[in-house]
């Protein structure tokens, strides 16, 4: 019997298993009588409607408890204990290190609830948010829909279904509204977290058994929360009946109204006392097939609920064991076990998705691999790519004041610039490492500034000025400082007649590191300079500003920056920002 009945198509079945579940819902409904089901229909359609609506208040009423739970845990993370920190002290300089530090909470909140839309956390010093969730910088927080809530003494509200005013693509959201869990007294802090419309109102509506036209979930004044469906309810605008959804926390009541009879369900959320799930049914569309069922056919009826009984469960067995077996393995795949595989001893079309099945696990799992190894060498040929970009017009210039020099027997001249062009050789090189010390670096850069005095004579004089001596073993990424006074000579001193000078000035702020190189040559036009020093591939001249932009953003990330700023012949200057590593360098260091 089983291997005939997997031997039919999957179509054969489900017309089979639904044709005998017709049959026998026609029968058992047929042989109903009148009076007991008129009697007992509308009772057990507010029952079963009640346990329906308790059902989906209480879903909904768990996924506000989990979404207020996700936010307390992510405000008892150590990142949002020190934000809360320099809030009471009002310390704003270390708002983009708190910013940083709070991405990985709030990433782990979208995790852990991915209903969750966006979360903004609103302080006196600047407002913290997840740097993948766009702001609309056009609305101020005070100036949205939240403000009417900030002065309520509550610690947790929720806001009725609008569109997003504070992060960009406009949005239907829900929104809770928290006060901070800490242990400072700090005042004007508010996490605002936005919760997609659509997923809560998928949360409430998949359980239902009626259509969702039936259900509505609204606020103690009648306004809608929560749109469910398409229509609206001319109830929430009677002031009789939101009298009778006041009186207790859930329950049900006949209404009359415009001449119909309804049967009237609600249940009030645990979560937010002034939301409401209720559902409205008439009850002519309810009793309506009761009308129609004549006493005769009881002995039919209790046959055929014998026999539904009997053969549904094995019907139901039969024809979803193997999607019950499949379903199993991709709720494994879910928990990232890519291992296994379905197995069937059967050919019919749920085989045949197995197998198909099957053949994606292996495609991922070898696609996963090949992303893998394609970007580890990407980014390995990416920084070496931007390292041997370094314009190489200063050596040909060299060796031909090195010739030059050696033709007019200026033999000291020439030994030392061969020596300053091996130094900068070997300390560029720097055994094939990407990171040197600033101590190097330093060096480096000066090797290359006596060239260029050697070839460019009464062209330019520089100083470098170093704040603290301990930061120069501190590591730092190699050949920076070269390609800006490389910009300074080429560009800033080439058609000056009084001499250049350049300032090259390392100081450390908190745990950044910056190195500022100033010139009062000729200056630039900073906004083109910035918008082409972004783009990767460009026809323009800056071409050592964009280099040192990108291997400094391949190497720190969006933790290091460039800044320019520009006064003809009195002040240029590139100042860049990097991070202060901890620890000494290494020169086994690599990128």
């Amino acid at each position: 019997m089983k291997k005939w009945f997997y031997r039919l198509s999957l179509r054969r079945r489900l017309w089979i298993s639904f044709l005998m579940l017709t049959i026998l819902s026609i029968a058992l409904t047929g042989t109903m009588s009148y009076w007991i089901a008129f009697r007992s229909t509308e009772k057990e359609a507010f029952l079963s409607s009640q346990n329906t609506l308790n059902k989906s208040a209480s879903v909904l009423d768990e996924k506000l408890r989990h979404i207020v739970v996700t936010a307390s845990t992510m405000m008892l993370s150590d990142s949002f204990k020190m934000a809360m920190e320099d809030v009471y002290a009002s310390d704003s300089g270390s708002y983009y290190t708190r910013l940083s530090s709070l991405q990985t909470p709030l990433g782990q909140m979208k995790l852990i609830e991915p209903s969750i839309q966006s979360v903004l956390i609103y302080t006196p010093v600047g407002e913290l948010y997840a740097t993948t969730d766009l702001r609309n910088n056009q609305n101020r927080f005070k100036d949205t829909i939240f403000s009417r809530y900030l002065d309520r003494p509550e610690r947790v509200i929720w806001v009725e279904d609008h569109q997003d005013p504070l992060f960009s693509g406009n949005q239907r959201v829900i929104s809770l509204i928290m006060k901070p869990i800490t242990e400072f007294n700090v005042q004007d802090v508010y996490v605002v977290v936005n919760v997609k419309e659509d997923v809560i109102r998928k949360a409430v509506t998949d359980d239902l058994l009626d259509p969702a036209d039936n259900y509505f979930l609204m606020s103690r004044s009648g306004d809608a929360v929560l749109p469910l469906n398409s229509q609206t309810s001319s109830f929430q605008h009677d002031p009789g009946f939101m009298n009778l959804l006041q009186g207790q926390d859930r329950g049900f009541f006949k209404y009359n109204m415009g001449g119909n009879s309804y049967l009237v369900n609600y249940s009030r959320l645990t979560m937010v006392d002034d939301w409401t799930m209720v559902s409205v049914q008439t009850q002519s569309e309810l009793l309506r097939q009761v009308n129609n069922i004549k006493t005769t056919t009881l002995l039919i009826m209790l046959c055929c609920a014998v026999l539904a009984f009997l053969l549904s469960n094995v019907i139901s067995s039969l024809l979803l064991k193997p999607l019950h077996k499949l379903q199993g393995l991709m709720k494994k795949v879910e928990q990232n076990n890519l291992d296994v595989r379905f197995t069937s001893k059967y050919e019919d079309e749920v085989t045949q998705v197995g197998l198909k099945f099957n053949r994606m696990l292996e495609e991922i799992s070898s696609l996963i691999d090949d992303v893998k190894e394609a970007e580890f060498e990407k980014r390995k040929m990416e920084v070496k790519a931007l390292q041997a970009q370094i314009d190489p017009h200063f050596l040909y210039n060299t060796l031909n004041t090195i010739i030059w020099k050696s033709e007019s027997s200026q033999n000291q001249d020439v030994t030392e610039m061969i020596t300053s062009l091996s130094l900068l050789f070997q300390l560029g090189l720097n055994g094939g490492n990407e990171l040197t010390t600033l101590a190097k670096e330093i060096d480096h850069v000066r090797q290359y500034l006596n060239l260029q005095q050697k070839c460019y004579e009464g062209l330019f004089d520089y100083t470098i000025e170093l704040e603290d001596d301990s930061l120069l073993e501190k590591p730092i990424l190699k050949i920076i400082l070269q390609p800006l006074v490389e910009n300074s000579i080429l560009h800033g001193f080439e058609e000056m007649e009084e001499m250049g000078k350049i300032r090259i000035s390392i100081t450390c702020l908190s745990d950044t590191l910056r190195l500022r190189v100033e010139d009062n040559g000729a200056g630039m036009d900073v906004q083109t300079v910035k918008a082409d020093m972004r783009i990767e591939q460009s026809l323009k001249k800056s071409y050592a500003l964009r280099n040192v932009y990108g291997r400094l953003r391949l190497h720190y990330g969006s933790e290091a920056d460039i800044d320019l700023s520009s006064e003809p012949h009195v002040s240029t200057s590139v100042t860049l920002t990097i991070p202060l590593a901890g620890e000494g360098y290494n020169d086994d260091d690599r990128t």
